[in-house]
């Protein structure tokens, strides 16, 4: 069925561009959308009449994130109404998307000739508005003082003046939400910002349960694996609120991947994939919208036995044309995604020689051939292979220094987690499980104190594999034990579980690591060893 499901998509494609004339094109279809399609938003401007609907359309496809079809909407509205000062404001909101990446000095100069048209058109503005441009200006008209971080909690500063000054606004409370979420300060433990935007949010999730921005930023808030449950009400309700935003039907899938259900996760996804589709073949924005479902997509279809429809999807994403760069990340999204599938698959089904052979692939504005190195090198370290292991590593010395020489923070700091993990693998190769585990532990606390989403293997689960691997099966289960709180219902943590409690004569234990495996893949067509082994065992009982 979900084979036939990535069939489908494709045939969705190719029968919206089948109908997607000259005047198919030049029509904005995201003037079509109402609010049982995008959710239901109240933000009142003093602009004319016949911008005020539109105004709120707009307003709602920035809560829901589609940022493309936003920016045409605040277009249009300055361009029918020139006294119009929120149209800039929108979009100069538009064009900053703030949890995804940070704008460049092109769209701060962007950004800051909007803010200063909004101030212009301010005189006709009432207090509220001037209030909103003169948040959107705290962010862009410090470029050149301040970094992103600093920018962005000016304008977080600013919409608690916003939120304070107007509390009966609820959508000063939202956006207020949203730049606390987009100001998390880096590494916080505390969840501070998210608790804090997440207090904000619950009443208004009461009071409007169609409004789309509510129920995303709490999902958001939640997306942590402390927080997720927290998280199930809104993401059980965001797809309802918006059902033609694509990202509104991915976002859920923060949550079902959190916790666990892996069905659910696998729906929003193929319904989003679907989405983005049917609308990109409608020429409206947000094409790339679809590789971060497929990540989602992709990772639930390995937890639960469904290698099947993975491989498929790897097929699909392979068989893609070329992709233009998606919001000025720098890459082309399926070439990043085929690589990124190509090196997670073997790893998370235990073939390791597949893994060791991989080719490295660089794609350019990304740090793609370092991941494939360190798939490698853990694929080769299974293997005993420590000369292979050994020259992944210097592969991957040589990527991250780079990256530190030409100052690009974030890549510098995913290839250094990387590069150790692939070091402590490269000590486990060598039979030193001690010094291997040692050096995964620090980063094991940090990654379970933060709730990070693992970009491949847990790394608490590569401490359990290695302890059960140097014959410790107790101190592999207590670690299993730790991880799986956090990544709930992963297929290897179960069954390294079971494995672990059966070794360490914990019988019951191992039964019941069995049974949840089994019930994780209930459904599926998996012919993986390791349910085999479980249902076998099981029949015992």
């Amino acid at each position: 069925m979900k084979r036939l499901a990535c069939v489908l998509l494709f045939s969705v494609l190719i029968s919206f561009t089948a109908f997607a004339d000259d005047d198919d094109k030049n029509h904005h279809h995201h003037e079509d959308l109402t609010e049982t399609q995008l959710g239901t938003v109240h933000f009142p401007v003093s602009c004319s009449a016949s911008v005020q609907k539109p105004f709120a359309r707009g307003v709602a496809l920035l809560h829901s994130f589609w940022y493309e079809e936003a920016e045409k909407e605040f277009l249009q509205i300055a361009k029918d109404d020139p006294h119009c000062a929120m149209a800039h404001w929108g979009v100069a909101m538009s064009i900053w998307h703030q949890l995804w990446n940070q704008p460049d000095a092109k769209v701060i100069a962007r950004g800051l000739s909007e803010v200063d048209a909004a101030k212009k058109l301010a005189k006709k503005a009432t207090p509220r508005e001037n209030a909103y441009i003169a948040a959107i200006a705290a962010f862009y008209s410090n470029s050149e003082k301040l970094d992103h971080e600093a920018r962005a909690k000016a304008y977080s500063d600013a919409m608690r003046v916003t939120f304070q000054a107007f509390p009966q606004d609820h959508e000063a409370a939202v956006f207020y939400a949203l730049s606390l979420l987009a100001s998390e300060p880096h590494n916080d433990e505390t969840f501070a910002n998210r608790l804090a935007a997440a207090k904000i949010l619950e009443p208004l999730f009461a009071a409007e349960p169609d409004h789309p921005g509510v129920a995303h930023y709490l999902i958001h808030a939640y997306d942590k694996p402390q927080l997720a449950e927290r998280g199930i009400p809104a993401a059980r309700r965001y797809a309802q609120v918006a059902p033609a935003a694509p990202h509104a039907l991915h976002m859920p899938s923060h949550i079902f991947a959190r916790v666990g259900l892996w069905q659910d996760d696998i729906n929003s996804n193929l319904a989003s994939v679907a989405a983005t589709r049917k609308t990109a073949a409608m020429h409206m924005g947000g094409e790339g919208h679809q590789f971060h479902a497929m990540d989602f997509l992709f990772y639930a279809y390995l937890q639960s036995g469904r290698e099947a429809d993975a491989k498929a999807l790897m097929d699909e994403v392979k068989a893609m044309p070329e992709m233009h760069d998606m919001y000025g990340v720098g890459f082309d999204p399926h070439l990043a995604t085929e690589a990124q599938f190509a090196a997670l698959y073997p790893l998370e089904m235990r073939d390791w020689a597949t893994a060791a052979a991989l080719k490295p692939v660089e794609v350019e504005g990304t740090a793609q051939n370092s991941f494939t190195y360190w798939a490698k090198a853990i694929g080769a370290a299974h293997l005993h292979q420590s000369g292979e292991v050994r020259k992944d590593v210097s592969a991957m010395e040589a990527i991250h220094q780079k990256f530190v020489a030409d100052n690009k923070k974030d890549f510098a700091e995913a290839t250094d987690n990387d590069l150790k993990q692939a070091q402590a693998w490269l000590a486990f190769s060598e039979g030193k499980y001690d010094d291997a585990v040692e050096a995964l532990r620090p980063i094991a606390d940090k990654e379970d104190a933060l709730g990070d989403e693992p970009q491949g293997i847990p790394t608490r689960e590569m401490i359990a594999e290695m302890l059960l691997e140097a014959k410790r099966p107790q101190q592999a289960l207590a670690e299993y034990q730790t991880d799986l709180k956090l990544n709930p219902n992963r297929f290897n943590g179960l069954y390294g579980a079971a494995r672990a409690a059966e070794e360490a004569g914990k019988q019951t234990e191992a039964t019941a690591y069995y049974a949840m495996l089994l019930k994780v893949c209930d459904g599926s067509s998996s012919t993986r060893p390791e349910l085999s082994r479980a249902k076998q065992l099981l029949a015992k009982k």
